[in-house]
């Protein structure tokens, strides 16, 4: 899982077809794999959900599960948050060297 959210941001549900585990798996997996990469000096960063009926962003939300619905509108219809670790300090996604 870690070496697939270094190559770019995706989604729970995303996770859970490329792996083959269900859904409710990967939020499980997710803050174990937070303290992981944050030990080595990288970060899980969330790109927050958002209401596709009024707009409203979720940046302050730090759990890692989906909000049920909207605070503002009480609209359940939202875009899924999506994950990506990015090295600490210069924000950018982390390339993999692939081959010796």
């Amino acid at each position: 899982m870690i070496a697939i959210l270094k190559i770019g941001k995706m989604t729970a549900l995303e996770l859970s077809q490329d792996l083959r585990i269900p859904e409710k798996e990967v939020y499980d997996h997710l803050p174990h794999i937070s303290r992981s990469v944050g030990a080595r000096g990288e970060k899980l960063v969330i790109h927050p959900a958002e209401c596709l009926k009024c707009g409203f962003v979720f940046k302050d939300r730090r759990r890692f599960t989906r909000p049920g619905r909207c605070p503002q509108c009480r609209e359940t219809h939202l875009e899924k948050p999506a994950y990506q670790i990015y090295q600490r300090a210069t924000r950018k996604p982390l390339t993999l060297k692939r081959g010796g």
